[in-house]
């Protein structure tokens, strides 16, 4: 079977995992574009101006895979920073935590579930952000960060994903595009974890 092939099913078994536990109710992802955020389920197509000087958020829109939103629910006494630093702090309520500690840490390197190495590159402030690593089955050098904001109450949750390079996943419009399809049902099965556990937060 050929590695692009391999890169496809992986992409799509990725994709079906968590499909089971979205017909279990997670939150719908916010379908307005306002504040600066973009609609999922899409990929979007920002530009630079969309990210900070240092492209630590988000780099130009060719390299950008995805940016959805999903909301939180309404938690009026909880921080931004709260929900991120109970999220860091049990990680097992990522959804695909594997053998990574219940509590990770700027630096830290760990497998998800499956055997997908990953780094923290920051888990800080309203953030946490990792990257795949050699050996990750969508390829390294592909970042993904989460940013936890609040208005007016209402929490959320926006996921933004670039990659340095091209993979043989990215590179393929098949597994691309169900790895961002994939990726979308995954973090909305976080997004529904978070509504309930923020409350604890």
């Amino acid at each position: 079977m050929s590695r692009e092939r391999r890169a496809v099913r992986r992409a799509l078994a990725l994709a079906a995992t968590p499909c089971l536990a979205l017909v279990l109710a997670a939150p719908a992802a916010r379908a307005d574009a306002g504040a600066g955020r973009p609609a999922p389920p899409r990929a979007a197509s920002h530009t630079a101006g969309a990210c900070d000087p240092d492209h630590e958020r988000c780099p130009d829109g060719r390299r950008l895979l995805y940016w959805y939103g999903y909301g939180l629910g309404v938690h009026p006494f909880t921080t931004p920073e709260a929900v991120r630093r109970q999220l860091t702090d049990n990680f097992r309520l990522f959804p695909v935590s594997g053998s990574c500690p219940g509590r990770v840490r700027t630096g830290d390197a760990c497998d998800l579930l499956g055997g997908n190495p990953v780094r923290v590159e920051s888990a800080a402030g309203d953030h946490l952000q990792i990257a795949t690593l050699p050996g990750h089955d969508l390829g390294d050098g592909l970042h993904i960060r989460f940013t936890f904001t609040r208005s007016l109450g209402f929490h959320h949750l926006d996921v933004a994903a670039w990659q340095d390079r091209e993979t043989d996943c990215t590179r393929s419009a098949l597994c691309g595009a169900a790895s961002r399809a994939g990726a979308w049902a995954l973090w909305q099965v976080l997004a529904g974890t978070l509504t309930l556990s923020a409350w604890a937060a």
